[in-house]
């Protein structure tokens, strides 16, 4: 049986170009305001069927929330057409279907009205929501007390509540502590085998391959490719993996131009606004990524060797130095961090370019989008050139761990 039925979405927005503040420019530009016309989705069809998990993924701007939106019918759609059979419980955004003055009792009878239940049904549901929060004692407090997590704690345990025949997720379950993001995929799964319909958008790719059944993934507001979790999972990382690579590639070529004449003043500030900084007198001018065949990618296999390849320039001469690597979790989380200081590398005799080879023998990470962290500084940590985030690579396993490392170890029962 299909719940969800979407024949030929298309949705467009308009951008205004510029806005008219005062109420003589309202009236001198009246009828002339520049704007245009942005499609987020473009002739989008499928169909979801009863009891299943249907994960939504892609870049952020590829119109995966905007068709979550119109399956609420919170907006509607510009051409085509969804049909929605049953009662549908929604979690799009914090705080959305809440207010801020009321406290989390009040709000927990507003929010499950507005998803269709009954006082009498809240009345006997409202202990269950209460506990499954873990907010009883902050319930009867307003709700603008409350954190980004609190908030979302009483948002899901309000949604799944309802007894919904379709649940629609967007992206809710990255906030909050570990422990209760677990009880929620619990909670997850629990309605899954209950032949719940769940459609989910999350950047969590491992969450998306255990929860879905399907995956949908969406760019530019088109469907790409749609079916068995796993495998379309790995082409979007395969996809995504590529894309990074051309961005990197076109940072070489301005990483060759820096390289034959130094950064200008103004290169320099604009990129310390985005995460670097350094007096540059040692420059950083690129990373790049090999495989043990001496490929240069940014997507491999838990447990490949790779090699990182780092371009320098020293525009003055100096032998205080140290280079250093870490790579971070897309959330910030630090995996791994080290330099030639910590590993009793002396660095000497630098010319005025080079590289800086590291090889590691076993990338022992679980399957995920990482960033890189490049560095070289002197002994008391002052900084030539330090880039925070600025590359990143995927990890793929087919080996369905958890955490952030993959330890090597063996099972022996007696």
């Amino acid at each position: 049986m299909i719940l969800i039925d979407v024949r030929n979405v298309s949705k467009k927005f308009v951008l205004k170009k510029e806005k008219n503040v005062t109420l003589k420019e309202k009236l001198i530009y009246r009828g002339r305001e520049r704007s245009e016309e942005f499609w987020a989705l473009h002739d989008v069809s499928c169909q979801i069927e009863a009891g299943k998990t249907i994960g939504l993924i892609g870049r952020n701007g590829s119109g995966k929330s905007t068709l979550l939106k119109l399956m609420t019918r919170i907006m509607y759609p510009t051409n085509g057409s969804i049909k929605i059979q049953g009662r549908v419980s929604s979690l799009l955004e914090l705080g959305a279907g809440f207010h801020t003055d009321f406290t989390g009792i009040e709000n927990i009878y507003m929010n499950a009205s507005i998803l269709g239940l009954t006082k009498k049904e809240i009345d006997q549901k409202l202990q269950s929501i209460i506990e499954f929060s873990e907010l009883e004692e902050f319930i009867n407090n307003p709700l603008r007390s409350y954190s980004s997590g609190m908030y979302m704690r009483l948002a899901f345990s309000v949604a799944i509540n309802v007894n919904p025949d379709i649940l629609l997720i967007d992206e809710v379950l990255s906030v909050g502590d570990t422990s209760f993001q677990k009880k929620c995929i619990n909670k997850l799964k629990e309605l899954k085998r209950q032949g719940k319909t769940i459609v989910i958008v999350s950047h969590d790719n491992h969450t998306m391959e255990i929860l879905c059944d399907e995956v949908i993934w969406l760019n530019k507001g088109k469907i790409v490719k749609s079916g068995d979790s796993k495998i379309v999972i790995n082409e979007y990382l395969d996809f995504m993996a590529e894309e990074d690579g051309t961005r990197l590639n076109n940072q070489k070529q301005k990483q060759q131009i820096d390289e034959s004449e130094g950064s200008t003043e103004n290169q320099i500030l604009n990129e310390e606004e985005s995460n670097r900084w350094g007096n540059r007198e040692i420059e950083l001018t690129g990373l790049k990524l090999f495989n043990d065949k001496d490929q240069e990618t940014y997507s491999f296999t838990s447990g490949e060797k790779v090699r990182l390849e780092i371009k320098y320039v020293m525009h003055k001469k100096n032998e205080d130095v140290v280079f250093g690597i870490a790579i971070n979790t897309i959330d910030g989380i630090k995996c791994y961090g080290t330099n030639t200081d910590i590993d009793n590398i002396k660095v000497e005799n630098l010319s005025s370019k080079g590289t800086v080879y590291i090889d590691v023998d076993s990338l022992s990470l679980i399957e995920g989008t990482y960033l890189i962290d490049i560095a070289v500084h002197k002994l008391d940590g002052t900084a030539y050139d330090y880039q925070v985030g600025k590359y990143t690579f995927q990890v793929k396993s087919n080996i369905h761990d958890v955490g952030i490392c993959k330890l090597k170890h063996q099972w022996i029962i007696q």
